[in-house]
């Protein structure tokens, strides 16, 4: 007979309420109760109680069911006694079908409740923290959430007024019942499935059978032994289904915020689509991350002086070649923006992408008003040849990688704000074609970055290849030690699970037990298969469908939070902004300070100078040489044609002595010399002349801006000037072409000047004259002083200056005065010598001991013969300044024929027009093409930002320049901590 509250009535109890909430709970007999296995054996015949019988409590409960309802008519013999134990026997069979439906009742509410409220606990637990997205989901789901609780619950059980009528003595159990009613309403945990059976228990001793009392306390420690047997082999059953249970739950949930998050992107697009409609009418608000992206490219450009270093925060993505570096950043960024090559080195610079926030997915270089467009394939393959050609286009000659940043922008709807700045991978061994100092560029480039003590390192471990042979643990542990800013990222975990023998590994790498390095978080990620092909979506689906069957989720190596590229973003974005938020303000006042410095400094040495950097100084620059080039109008056509003549005559004059007039000058008669000269100026001006015209023009043109520069200078002018005036008048003087059709004309011009004889005048005479006087003397002066080198010093400079004769001097002036004796004897000689005259001339000398080579006795003959023929010929030009009047007449007299006169006047003729024709050039077409040249070159100077750096320098323009920058960077930052503080 089963006893009210005994142990074997609470285990058959706890298997009709497990069965009744669709829990299947197997119980041996062994685990039963000792007092129920007595009560089966009594009545069920068994005559043996230690035998185990393998069936369930709940078919042993229902055998007592089934007993029959009538008891049996008392043996003969047995009198009263037998009569009065059927009776009660009897009674505990109708109790017990009583009882079985107020167990029936009471056990389903009770486990109900119990299991409801367990089950709501367990996923409550298992949810993500969803504070940092409340912005995501919106409140009628929290709402939802706040309106479940046991309060409710509690009141949906039945009253127990409805249950009392068909059970006896219901008073006592009303009590208990509704106290058990309170411990719910009150949200008062029941424990385990035992400690609800256990309360359970107590509620069915209050109103139980005394007599079982003992019984039920006697085989209480034989149950409580089988007990523990039973939990140690169900444990694993129940961890196993919780486990699988949590990640349904948590594969459901994560299902359920992407798709709060895809319609939250929708929403956030249509408003934002909805601000961009009034762009044009108002100014733009930068965005938070915008702002510090602005901030670091300055930073970037600016030379860090009085040990201000930039300490800003931002994502240092680390790792060894092909470890899915760039793979882990386009997965961060939603698209595939990076170039991509098979196990060759595609980073060759250091590249910042700033991640924000916006309409549309979109990328665009700093420098740069294209738009990419990201959910185009043929914007997407634009983007990275772009991004391909400026790391080539960074990388100096001889060179593999650069250190130069290439900054780049991406936005779109959902991305997490962040600044990334993805470096070349670490390599350990220098292949063909790489600089030899590849491998050190790389690691200097890579510290420069992870010695900023607020940057976080992102340190990408390929998890296909074995752990030891990873270089860049060892260079991010050196940099950060402790691991307070390193997050570490295993990739191509697929390939690992599949290739590793041992999976245990995985997981003693992201629990940090396998490297040396130390790390705030360790994160578990799949960036697809391998193809370049790929979509961000499938990569996506992938990476979720192979953690959702991993056993390395399941057997519970890796925990949830640590997988998936999704989860990886939002610790980085939440790592970034903490990081940010903990420093800017501190870097904001160095930033003050350092200002404070450079304006001290500035009052001190440049008290009465305006601050302005390289550009405004350019700027100032620029304006001082367009004024001197228009300086150049206002010189008078007198000096450009006197300055032009001089000039061209300096030029030209040479050639005119030496092919024309001394080859003319030897001829016999008039009309040989008048033949020789009209065939040589022809020659001379279709060939040489003009182009000799128009080079002396040119060159007029430079000195004359040289000299107005030059002249400029001394007006106050800023010395700091110097170097890029001379680099623009060359540049300019480079650039420009002489009007080639003005070469032409110029041809014309001076062929009709010459072939004009008439002398109309005695002024034009005289002046022809005079010419011709100072250009003899003039080659006169110059062939003594070749004589005067040629010969030594003479006995006066000997004796007054201490000075002697060469050896070769002494055989050219034995020569000299032999040769001289020659022409007294032939005063009419021709220029020539003869070869007997030259082998007279040497056995002379070798008779007085000198030896002397006949080539040098023609040499000294030539400047002895040109002194003697331009001393005759100024001894004719004095003898020609009263032939006028017998030019005029025309008379012939061969003492005044005077055609070399005539010569020289129409050499001085034609240089008279050419400059005036090259004046009015000047004047009127090159000196405003010489100003549009200047422009350009300015133009183009002022594009160049490392011309105007090489060009403008010195301390006071690195010092205003400091100056500008510091200021910006200053109010930038100030301006993103207002930001910053309105956002928090």
């Amino acid at each position: 007979m089963l006893r009210v509250g005994s142990k074997a009535a609470c285990m058959a109890c706890r298997n009709l309420v497990s069965t009744n909430m669709g829990i299947r709970f197997r119980v041996p007999l062994q685990k039963l109760h000792p007092l129920s296995r007595a009560i089966h054996h009594r009545y069920s015949g068994n005559t043996n109680p230690q035998r185990p019988p393998h069936r369930t409590a709940a078919r042993y409960f229902t055998s007592m069911s089934r007993l029959p309802m009538r008891p049996p008519k008392p043996p003969p013999g047995s009198g009263g006694r037998g009569y009065q134990q059927q009776r009660n026997f009897w009674m505990v069979r109708l109790a017990a079908r009583l009882l079985r439906l107020r167990y029936i009742l009471l056990g389903t509410a009770v486990g109900g409740g119990y299991t409801a409220k367990k089950t709501y606990e367990e996923w409550k637990d298992m949810l993500p923290d969803f504070s940092e997205y409340n912005w995501i989901i919106p409140d009628f789901v929290w709402e939802l959430s706040e309106q479940i609780d046991f309060d409710k619950l509690a009141k949906a059980l039945p009253e127990i007024e409805e249950i009392a009528k068909l059970l006896p003595d219901m008073d006592k159990i009303g009590e208990n019942f509704t106290f058990l009613k309170s411990l719910l309403s009150s949200g008062v945990s029941l424990g385990s499935e035992v400690k609800g059976a256990s309360g359970l228990h107590l509620l069915l001793e209050t109103s139980g059978d005394p007599q079982l009392k003992a019984t039920d306390s006697s085989a209480a420690a034989a149950h409580d032994a089988s007990d523990k047997q039973y939990k140690k082999s169900s444990d694993k059953e129940k961890i196993d289904q919780l486990q699988e249970e949590l990640l349904r739950t948590q594969l459901k949930y994560q299902r359920m915020l992407e798709r709060l998050e895809k319609e939250n992107k929708e929403l956030r697009k249509v408003v934002l689509q909805k601000d961009d409609k009034g762009i044009h009418q108002r100014k733009v608000k930068k965005s938070l991350i915008d702002l510090y992206s602005e901030v670091l490219d300055i930073l970037s450009d600016y030379d860090a002086n009085y040990n201000t270093q930039d300490h800003l925060p931002r994502v240092v993505v680390v790792g060894d070649q092909s470890a899915g570096k760039t793979s882990v950043l386009e997965m961060i960024a939603q698209a595939r923006i990076f170039p991509r090559g098979s196990g060759e080195m595609m980073t060759r610079s250091p590249v910042k992408v700033t991640l924000s926030e916006g309409p549309h997915h979109v990328a665009l270089f700093k420098d740069s008003g294209r738009e990419f467009d990201l959910t185009k394939e043929e914007d997407l393959a634009a983007l990275r040849h772009e991004i391909e050609l400026r790391m080539r286009k960074s990388v100096k000659e001889g060179q593999t990688v650069s250190s130069e940043t290439i900054s780049l922008s991406v936005k779109g709807p959902g991305i997490q704000r962040m600044v990334l700045v993805d470096l070349p991978g670490v390599i350990s061994t220098v292949t063909a074609g790489m600089a030899s100092d590849t491998k050190e560029t790389i690691f200097s480039i890579s510290k420069a970055y992870m010695q900023n003590p607020n940057a976080i390192i992102l340190c990408i471990q390929d998890g296909s290849v074995d752990a030891e042979r990873s270089i860049v643990t060892d260079l991010v542990s050196q940099m950060d030690p402790q691991g307070k800013r390193t997050i570490f990222v295993l990739t191509k975990v697929d390939l690992a699970e599949k290739n590793l023998a041992s999976p245990s590994r995985i997981q003693q790498i992201v629990e940090g037990k396998l490297f040396p390095m130390k790390a705030l978080g360790y994160f578990a990620v799949v960036t697809g298969k391998g193809s370049n092909a790929e979509s961000i979506d499938s990569i996506k689906d992938y990476e979720e469908d192979f953690f959702q069957n991993s056993r390395l989720l399941r057997d519970g190596m890796l925990k949830a939070h640590q997988v998936t590229t999704k989860n990886l973003s939002l610790a980085v974005s939440d790592c970034f902004w903490k990081m940010v938020r903990e420093s800017v303000e501190q870097q904001a006042d160095v930033f003050k300070a350092s200002r404070f410095n450079l304006e001290t400094e500035w009052k001190n040495n440049y008290p009465r100078l305006r601050e302005l950097d390289r550009n405004e100084l350019y700027e100032k620059a620029k304006n001082e040489i367009l004024d001197e080039v228009i300086s150049l109008s206002q010189v008078t056509p007198q000096h450009w044609e006197a300055i032009l003549q001089k000039k061209l005559w300096e030029r030209v004059s040479t050639h005119v002595i030496e092919n024309i007039y001394l080859p003319a000058a030897q001829t016999m008669d008039s009309g040989t010399f008048n033949t020789t000269v009209d065939i040589k100026l022809k020659q001379w001006t279709d060939k040489q002349l003009p182009h000799k015209a128009l080079e002396v023009a040119w060159e007029t043109l430079q000195e004359e801006f040289a000299r107005f520069m030059a002249e400029y200078k001394g007006k106050d002018q800023d010395d700091i000037f110097d170097k890029l005036k001379e680099a623009v008048k060359d540049e300019s003087i480079k650039r420009h072409k002489w009007n080639e059709r003005a070469m032409d004309s110029l041809r014309v011009i001076q062929h009709n000047a010459l072939e004009d004889r008439s002398i109309t005048d005695k002024p034009q005479w005289d002046a022809a004259i005079q010419f011709m006087e100072e250009t003899l003397q003039s080659r006169l002066k110059d062939t003594e002083s070749v004589i005067r080198d040629m010969v030594g010093p003479d006995w006066k400079q000997r004796w007054l200056n201490w000075k002697n004769r060469t050896p070769d001097q002494h055989v050219r002036n034995e020569t000299k005065n032999e040769l001289e004796r020659l022409l007294k004897l032939h005063d009419d000689h021709t220029a020539y010598l003869a070869n007997d005259e030259v082998t007279t001339v040497r056995k002379n000398l070798e008779g007085r001991g000198v030896e002397v080579d006949p080539v040098l006795i023609k040499d000294t003959w030539h400047q002895l013969y040109r002194r003697h023929f331009l001393q005759k010929a100024l001894s004719h030009c004095n003898l020609c300044k009263r032939g006028f009047y017998y030019y005029q007449r025309h008379f012939v007299d061969s003492e005044l024929e005077c055609n070399d006169v005539v010569l020289f006047w129409r050499i001085q003729r034609m240089l008279v027009i050419t400059a005036n024709t090259l004046r009015q050039q000047l004047t009127n077409t090159e000196v405003r093409r010489l100003e549009k040249n200047v422009k350009e070159v300015l133009d183009d100077f002022g594009e160049d930002t490392e011309r105007k750096i090489h060009l403008i320098t010195g301390r006071r323009v690195q010092l205003a320049e400091d100056l500008k920058k510091v200021r910006e960077i200053q109010e930038k930052l100030e301006a993103f901590i207002e930001a910053l503080h309105k956002e928090k």
